[in-house]
């Protein structure tokens, strides 16, 4: 057994896959989009969700301020969506043919395989990360749409879960 240290804990996360989300979120002040493997549903009456954003992220301050968020849960379709929330230094809006705005304002990316539209409805700050708390207001239709697998990301890498990753 060691002892806890930031080295440590990065090292036992990378074992731990993750899906993997793009977070969009516009305070007034221009859209912005990170990428997040820490998306987890929180309960189902009312709707809730969470999410941690480290505070050296550019995305953060804009995320902290913004009073809604869109959380796009992302296949391996999406790939290009998963690695540009991922790339800092870039304007990840630049491209206007792959994001357009809801009727809300809110910035979103439609390729998506599932988006939902939430509420910030609490803030916690942990260590150098917030954890933030949302309430789904409005959820993309994903009857039909699930055919394509999930992103997963493990070990520094993306996955694709399949048939394959099946274990019974």
């Amino acid at each position: 057994m060691h002892m806890a240290s930031a080295d440590l804990f990065k090292a036992a996360f990378r074992g731990h896959p993750g899906g993997v989300s793009v977070i969009t979120a516009d305070a007034g002040a221009g859209p912005v989009a990170l990428t997040a493997t820490s998306v987890s549903s929180v309960s189902v009456d009312p709707p809730l969700l969470m999410f941690s954003v480290s505070h050296q992220s550019s995305s953060t301050a804009t995320i902290r301020a913004a009073e809604t968020v869109v959380v796009h849960l992302l296949s391996v379709d999406e790939l290009q969506i998963a690695k540009l929330g991922a790339t800092s230094g870039i304007d990840r809006f630049a491209d206007s043919s792959i994001w357009s705005r809801l009727p809300t304002g809110e910035p979103h990316f439609p390729a998506a395989r599932t988006w939902i539209r939430g509420k910030v409805v609490s803030q916690m700050d942990a260590g150098s990360s917030t954890v933030i708390a949302v309430e789904a207001l409005e959820i993309k239709d994903v009857a039909d749409e699930c055919s394509s697998a999930p992103l997963v990301y493990h070990d520094r890498t993306w996955h694709a879960l399949g048939e394959g990753s099946r274990v019974e």
